[in-house]
C-alpha cells in the first residue's frame, strides 16, 4: 500500500509539465527503451491515441507502466499534442554466483531464486533480492544454524546489466545442551524427554547428529509428546508454550516445554452407527477400545482403520469410518461412537503395471489375487502386492487405486515396481592357497529373459575339483502354480590333491533329476523329486579308517535312485533381503529299490524375521539335518556326510573344518596310524545342528538401504556322528561341543548378484577347528 501511494505521488509530480490543461493525444513517443519492446509499453498503457489526456489519465498511465516492473524511472512530457514517455529500464541479471553453501545445494538455491523471479536474463529488482536473502536466512535458522550469515552483492556491468553474488557463511548447527519439560506431575521428566528425537550431546551424537537443533524435528517431538499423553487418557493435555533459548555465541540451545496435563479419562460407552454392510458381531470383534479402559487415541484411530479395511475387503474401497469422542468432564469418561459410511461398492476396471522393463506383464499378472471385474478387495490387492515382493525381482512395489473418471463405483489398480538384479553372473580366475589355480564361471538367473523361470549354468575348475551343472525351473508349469524343474550335473572332487586338512579320497559323480511342486496355499507348497546318481570312490594312500571300512564293505562304485518329498512355507515380505515374516522347509530324501545303497536324509531349515522397532529387526535361523543307512547299508555313506563351518554355516571358521575328526591310517594297513605327527582330519557326520541370531540395522551414512543389509550376529553349530569308531574325536552330541562366533555381516545386492562379507571372532572353538576371521560370498544372501 505504501509503495502504491508513493508511485501515485511521483506520478503527480512527474506530470507537472502537462497538467495545466488537458489535450487530445495525436501520437505517443517512447524514449529510453533498450530491451523492452515498444509493444510492451503500448500494451500496458491505458491511454491511446485520440483519447483526451488529463491529470487522472496520466496518473493511471504512470502507475500502469510502473506495475510492469520493467522500469525504475518514468517521466511523462508533452510536445504539442504528442505524449512523450521517457523511461529508465531496470537492469537485467547477467549472472548469479553462490559461494559457501553446503547444507543447501546450489541447484536447490538456484531453483528458489528462479521461483522468486531472480534468474539469468530476468529483470533485476532489489526488493526481490532482499526478500530472498531474508528467506534464506530463515531457512538456515530453521536448521539450527543461528550463526549463519547471507550477504548479497550487486555488481553493475555494461549494457544495463548486473551480476549477483550471494556469499553464504553457514556457520555451525547449534548443539542442544538441555531439554526441560515443565508442568508434568504424572510422568517423570526423563521418560518424556526420552520420547524426543532431539537429544542432548552424547557419545553417539557424532554419528547420529541427534543433538543438532532443527525446528522441524522439534515440531515432531512435540507431537510425539502430545500423542503420549492422549494415548494414556489425558485428552485435555496442552502444550502451553515452548521456549528455545540460544547462548550469546549462538552455538548452544536450551529447550523448555511447558505442559498442562489435565485430568485422566477412561472409556465410557462404545457404539456403532451407520450402515455396517457386514455382520455387526464381526465389526465388534475389531473394537480395540472397550468400556472401562484408559482412553487411547491410538487405539481409537487403529479401530477405525481396522473397520475401514474390513469394509475394504468386501469391496467398499471408499468407506469412511469416523470415531467421534464425546467427553464427560464430570465423570472423566469419553463415549466413543464409530460412524460407518461404507459408500458404494467399488469394482476393479483395469490392473496396470509400470516399471517392469525386464519382466513380462504375465509374470506379474499371474501373482494377482485381485481379479479385474471383481469387487475391489483391500486384502486381495495387498496380498497381490506381497506376492510381487516375494518374487525377489523387484526392489520396491507400490500400489494405487485411483477412481475411474466419470464413475463412482470403479477403480483402477496400478502397481509400480522398481526392478533389481534377480540373479548372478560370475567369471573368475584366481589362486587360493588351499585350492591352487581356480577357473570358474556361472550364470544364475531367477527371472530368465523376464519369464520368471530360473536357469542356472555353472562351470568351475580348480586343482582338486571340477563341477558342471545345468538346472531349469518353471514355477508356473501349469496355470494353477504347479512347478517343474530338472537338473543335470557332473562333478569330480579329488581331496588327495588338496593340501588342507580334509579326509583323503576322491569321488566322481554324475546325475540328473526332476522335481515338481504343488501349491497347497498362498504361502506353502509340497515338492516331489526323482533323481539318479552314479558315484565312484577312490581312496588315497592315506585316509581315515571310516572311509576304508565303507569302501571295503560296500565297494567303490554305486548307482543310486533317490526319491524326495518336501514341504515349504514362506510368509517373508520380500524374496531378497526380507525384514519380516518366516520361512521353513522340511525335506526327506531316500534311495529307493534298485539302488546299490540304502540310506536317507532328513533336513529342516527355518528363519524368523521379527521387527524390534522401525529401525532394527531380529533374525533367528536354524538348520538341522540327520541321515542314516537302512537295510543292508550300515550308516550314512561318508561322501553324503554333513559338514559345518564357513560363510553359510558358522562364520569365523574355515569351510567344512568343524565336526568329527580321525587320524589318517595307511591304505595298506588300515587301523595303523600313517604319520604320528599328522593332525586328525575332518570327515563330516550324519547329524547337523546349526543356527544363530542376528540383529539387522541400517548402514550409517547410506540413504538407500533397499539393496543393503548389515547385521551383528551370533552363530552356533557343529556336525556330529552317531556311529563314531576308533580314535575319532568330537563325536558326542551336546552343547559343550558346539562351535560359536560373533561378528559383523554385510550383504549388498549388486548387478552381478548378492555380495556378502563377514568379520567374525570365534568365542567357543572345538578342538582342532580352524578359524577364519574374514569371509565373503558372491551370489548368496544370509
Amino acid at each position: 500500500m505504501k509503495r502504491l501511494l508513493l508511485t501515485a505521488v511521483l506520478a503527480v509530480l512527474m506530470i507537472t509539465e502537462v497538467h495545466a490543461e488537458s489535450f487530445t493525444v495525436s501520437d505517443i513517443r517512447v524514449n529510453g527503451l533498450q530491451r523492452v519492446s515498444a509493444g510492451s509499453v503500448f500494451g500496458a498503457l491505458p491511454l491511446n491515441v485520440g483519447e483526451v489526456a488529463d491529470d487522472r489519465r496520466l496518473v493511471e498511465s504512470t502507475r500502469a507502466l510502473f506495475k510492469t516492473g520493467f522500469f525504475q524511472d518514468i517521466q511523462l512530457g508533452r510536445d504539442g499534442n504528442v505524449l512523450v514517455i521517457t523511461v529508465v529500464e531496470r537492469p537485467s541479471v547477467s549472472s548469479i554466483t553462490i559461494d559457501g553453501n553446503k547444507a543447501i545445494s546450489t541447484d536447490d538455491l538456484m531453483k528458489g531464486l528462479k521461483q522468486s523471479g531472480l534468474a539469468e536474463g530476468e529483470i533485476f529488482q532489489r526488493a526481490t533480492l532482499e526478500g530472498v536473502r531474508n528467506e534464506l536466512q530463515r531457512q538456515y535458522v530453521a536448521q539450527g544454524r543461528y550463526s549463519a550469515t547471507v550477504d548479497t552483492e550487486v555488481v553493475p556491468e555494461p549494457r544495463n546489466r548486473v551480476a549477483l553474488k550471494v556469499n553464504i557463511n553457514e556457520g555451525t548447527v547449534a548443539s542442544i545442551q538441555h531439554i526441560n519439560v515443565v508442568g508434568n506431575t504424572v510422568f517423570p521428566e526423563d521418560d518424556l524427554v526420552d520420547l524426543f528425537e532431539l537429544k542432548t550431546t552424547n557419545w553417539l551424537s557424532f554419528f547420529k547428529n541427534d543433538d543438532k537443533y532443527a525446528r522441524e524435528k522439534l515440531s515432531g517431538d512435540l507431537e510425539r509428546l502430545r500423542s503420549y499423553y492422549l494415548d494414556r487418557g489425558y485428552i485435555n493435555m496442552d502444550i502451553a508454550s515452548t521456549q528455545v533459548s540460544i547462548t550469546p555465541d549462538k552455538k548452544n540451545v536450551y529447550i523448555t516445554v511447558n505442559v498442562n496435563e489435565g485430568e485422566k479419562y477412561n472409556v465410557g460407552e462404545v457404539k456403532l452407527s451407520g450402515d455396517l454392510k457386514v455382520p455387526e458381531d464381526q465389526i465388534k470383534s475389531l473394537l480395540l477400545v472397550q468400556p472401562g479402559q484408559v482412553f487411547s487415541r491410538k487405539l481409537m484411530t487403529t479401530t477405525s482403520e481396522l473397520i475401514t479395511r474390513r469394509l475394504g475387503n468386501e469391496g467398499y474401497t471408499f468407506a469412511n469410518v469416523n470415531a467421534v469422542p464425546q467427553p464427560d468432564p464430570e465423570n472423566h469418561t469419553v463415549a466413543i461412537t464409530f460412524v460407518v459410511d461404507p459408500g458404494k461398492r467399488a469394482y476393479v476396471n483395469r490392473i496396470n503395471y509400470r516399471g517392469n522393463t525386464k519382466s513380462e506383464d504375465e509374470v506379474l499378472r499371474r501373482e494377482m489375487r485381485q481379479m479385474e471385474g471383481g469387487w475391489a478387495s483391500t486384502y486381495l490387492i495387498d496380498q497381490s502386492k506381497v506376492r510381487l515382493e516375494r518374487l525377489g525381482f523387484f526392489k520396491e512395489v507400490n500400489v494405487e487405486t485411483p477412481a475411474v473418471p466419470g464413475t463412482d463405483d470403479q477403480v483402477d489398480v496400478n502397481y509400480a515396481v522398481e526392478e533389481q538384479a534377480s540373479g548372478s553372473i560370475t567369471a573368475s580366475v584366481g589362486f587360493a592357497q588351499s585350492a591352487g589355480l581356480i577357473l570358474g564361471g556361472s550364470i544364475t538367473q531367477n527371472n530368465f529373459l523376464g519369464t520368471g523361470n530360473k536357469v542356472s549354468i555353472g562351470l568351475t575348475r580348480s586343482e582338486y575339483q571340477s563341477r558342471y551343472n545345468f538346472s531349469y525351473v518353471d514355477p508356473y508349469w501349469t496355470a494353477d502354480g504347479v512347478s517343474l524343474g530338472y537338473n543335470v550335473f557332473y562333478r569330480t572332487t579329488d581331496y588327495k590333491e588338496l593340501d588342507v586338512d580334509v579326509a583323503n579320497y576322491s569321488v566322481d559323480s554324475l546325475g540328473a533329476g526332476i522335481t515338481m511342486g504343488y501349491p497347497i496355499s498362498d504361502t506353502s507348497r509340497l515338492t516331489y523329486g526323482l533323481s539318479v546318481q552314479q558315484d565312484e570312490i577312490s581312496t588315497g594312500q592315506y585316509t581315515v579308517d571310516e572311509i576304508f571300512d565303507f569302501v571295503n564293505r560296500e565297494g567303490d562304485k554305486y548307482l543310486n535312485f533317490k526319491a524326495s518329498v518336501g514341504w515349504s512355507e514362506s510368509t517373508l515380505n520380500k524374496g531378497v533381503l526380507p525384514t519380516r515374516g518366516t520361512s521353513q522347509s522340511l525335506v526327506l530324501e531316500s534311495t529307493i529299490p534298485g539302488s546299490d545303497l540304502q540310506f536317507y536324509k532328513l533336513d529342516y531349515r527355518a528363519q524368523l524375521f521379527q521387527p524390534l522397532n522401525d529401525t532394527y529387526t531380529m533374525r533367528l535361523h536354524t538348520e538341522l539335518g540327520y541321515g542314516d543307512g537302512y537295510g543292508s547299508t550300515s550308516g550314512l555313506p561318508f561322501y553324503e556326510n554333513y559338514y559345518a563351518g564357513g560363510f553359510n554355516s558358522v562364520r569365523g571358521f574355515k569351510d567344512s573344518t568343524l565336526g568329527p575328526r580321525s587320524t589318517p591310517s595307511s591304505g595298506k594297513n588300515p587301523g595303523t596310524i600313517a604319520d604320528p605327527d599328522q593332525d586328525p582330519l575332518p570327515f563330516g557326520g550324519n547329524v547337523l545342528i546349526q543356527g544363530g541370531v542376528e540383529v539387522l540395522f541400517p548402514m550409517p551414512f547410506v540413504k538407500d538401504q533397499r539393496s543393503l543389509r548389515t547385521s551383528v550376529f551370533w552363530d552356533v553349530g557343529n556336525v556330529f556322528d552317531t556311529n563314531c569308531k576308533g580314535d575319532t574325536k568330537d563325536c558326542d552330541i551336546g552343547f559343550s561341543n558346539m562351535a560359536s562366533s560373533v561378528g559383523l555381516g554385510v550383504t549388498w545386492v549388486t548387478a552381478l548378484g548378492p555380495l556378502s562379507f563377514s568379520l567374525a571372532m570365534p568365542i567357543k572353538k572345538p578342538n582342532d577347528a580352524e578359524t577364519q576371521v574374514f569371509q565373503f560370498s558372491l551370489g548368496q544372501t544370509f
